[in-house]
């Protein structure tokens, strides 16, 4: 049963099958990282999604995991994944992984993205891959200096071409195996266009501010719901 038709069940289907419970399995974004050593569970975008999703309908309740950890990739993840992820029952996975995988090799991230997939597509729970913002794409004067290396490492990796290798790759694997993608990566690039990226990372690097999180609980919600 979709998250969508489940939502809107009644009492007796809520005796039945139980709330809405959904996992968020990523890195640090996920899990909640702002700002350097700064963690905030309550404007996460799985959060803002759980809320959108009570303020859509308050009766049903939503119960969101955070199986995210803060700089560990898809390949890392491989052995978390039926006791954290998988274990709950989800009825739907949120699967997002990219930041920190772009530092190893393409096919290493792209192989543990099919098995994610495989193995969730097999629970029989619903499956999202969304992919992560952009990262820096220059040292900004705000940057801590202590990160100032890995902060020109990454904005090498984002100016050239890796990253969008890596997300474009990533999608062609999901939609090959008919995962439903929620592609913020997209928005991102977009967004380039127009602004400083790079001022839209609470930490100038990878993490993006509050507001940008909202980004990622509307395009999931969007998908959600359709």
């Amino acid at each position: 049963m979709k998250v969508k038709e489940k939502f809107f069940k009644d009492l007796d289907e809520l005796m039945q099958n139980g709330p809405v419970t959904i996992v968020a399995f990523g890195d640090s974004v996920t899990h909640g990282a702002f700002d350097e050593g700064e963690i905030d569970y309550e404007c996460v975008y799985h959060n803002r999604l759980r809320k959108k999703m009570n303020e859509t309908r308050a009766y049903m309740p939503v119960n969101v995991i955070n199986a995210g950890i803060g700089g560990i990739t898809a390949t890392q993840s491989l052995d978390r994944l039926d006791s954290q992820v998988l274990a709950h029952n989800p009825d739907l996975v949120i699967v997002c992984f990219g930041l920190n995988d772009v530092n190893g090799e393409l096919a290493d991230y792209l192989n543990s993205l099919k098995t994610i997939f495989t193995k969730i597509q097999e629970s029989g729970a619903e499956l999202i891959f969304m992919t992560p913002n952009m990262m820096n794409t220059r040292v900004d004067e705000d940057t801590a200096l202590h990160l100032v290396e890995y902060a020109t490492h990454i904005a090498q990796v984002q100016n050239g071409g890796k990253m969008d290798l890596f997300m474009e790759s990533a999608v062609k694997v999901a939609e090959e195996l008919g995962v439903t993608v929620c592609d913020c990566y997209k928005e991102w690039k977009k967004l380039s266009e127009s602004q400083d990226v790079t001022k839209l990372l609470a930490n100038r690097i990878n993490h993006p501010l509050r507001e940008m999180h909202e980004l990622f609980a509307s395009k999931l919600y969007e998908i959600i719901f359709e």
